[in-house]
């Protein structure tokens, strides 16, 4: 994967980060108009560019992953001195690194206190409301940073993140109908993204392990039409197709019970004919991926190692079922 410093880090693998992060000397060295003491200058500098930012932040962030502190509080500066410590964003930012250097947890409650302390002057500073939930949650306070979500997605109803972060923290605590609502309201504002289609369906595989027989299948049926949301998308998604994988078998090993039990619902199941080949074209697919994975073909580098181990794990176990 590449290690531009253009991408966000927090979806980058470690070593990918920390080959962003050691990029550092050279941006600085290559960006001389970013340490001028004048916002002035900063501003009218020859070598300034709208990407340059970015790149700052990307880097600092990297940075805090590999702790190279150093190198983070300079790429901090620089933005500082561009945009000011009144920057809602560059504030975050500022709150960020004192989390990544805190200690202890006492530490943590002191920066919690400044979040605080911000937010009394300014409720809607969404950038310092985030580090305050992220932070909330990092103290295992999560009946707290729920609230403090809720309270956010009160005056911003159409912020996606966070409607993400509510999914994720229902799913933490089990609460898999308001993770699963919570993640549709982002299908409401992103619904041409297939990885969360995809995660939608996992969430709804995984609730009707401990559904009831009705609901159950309600739910295998929703997943089936996520995943192949998903893979329409994007042809190439590999937890598209692995949710596909199992949600088809997973119809496919009791067709009697959930056929029946599902014959009144408002989406019907697709039927046995359409989930084997569903089936087939899921592992088709999983076997091209992993196949052109493990032999280095351009262009099919880009997958996280552990799902495609995953993925080849589920087809031998396909396999291995057939074969007995």
């Amino acid at each position: 994967m590449s290690s531009s410093p253009l991408r966000p880090p927090s979806h980058l693998p470690p070593a990918t980060a920390l080959q962003l992060s050691q990029q550092a000397p050279k941006i600085f060295e290559e960006a001389p108009g970013a340490i001028s003491t004048s916002v002035l200058q900063s501003l009218f500098s020859a070598s300034e560019t709208p990407e340059l930012w970015t790149i700052y932040e990307n880097l600092l962030l990297s940075c805090l992953r590999t702790r190279d502190d150093g190198a983070a509080h300079q790429c901090l500066g620089r933005l500082i001195n561009r945009f000011g410590d009144e920057n809602e964003r560059v504030m975050a930012l500022v709150g960020l690194l004192k989390e990544a250097e805190a200690e202890d947890d006492a530490t943590l409650e002191v920066v919690l206190k400044e979040y605080n302390a911000i937010l009394d002057k300014n409720p809607t500073n969404i950038p310092i409301v985030k580090r305050r939930v992220a932070l909330l949650r990092s103290l295992g306070r999560v009946s707290d940073a729920v609230a403090a979500l809720l309270s956010l997605l009160d005056f911003s109803p159409t912020d996606s993140e966070a409607w993400s972060e509510l999914s994720d923290m229902y799913f933490s605590q089990g609460l898999y109908p308001q993770a699963i609502f919570a993640l549709e309201e982002v299908l409401v504002l992103q619904p041409n993204a297939w990885n969360i289609h995809a995660r939608l369906g996992e969430l709804l595989l995984m609730a009707a392990k401990s559904s009831q027989p009705a609901d159950a299948s309600r739910q295998l049926g929703e997943a089936v039409k996520r995943f192949c949301r998903s893979v329409e998308l994007c042809d190439d998604y590999l937890r598209g197709f692995y949710g596909l994988k199992l949600a088809t078998r997973k119809l496919l090993q009791e067709p009697p019970k959930i056929a029946k039990q599902s014959s009144d619902n408002d989406m019907p199941l697709p039927d046995a004919t359409t989930l084997r080949r569903l089936d087939e074209l899921a592992t088709e697919k999983l076997a091209e991926i992993t196949r052109k994975f493990a032999a280095g073909e351009k262009g099919w580098q880009g997958y996280d190692e552990a799902e495609v181990v995953a993925a080849k794990a589920l087809l031998e176990e396909d396999s291995s079922a057939v074969t007995r």
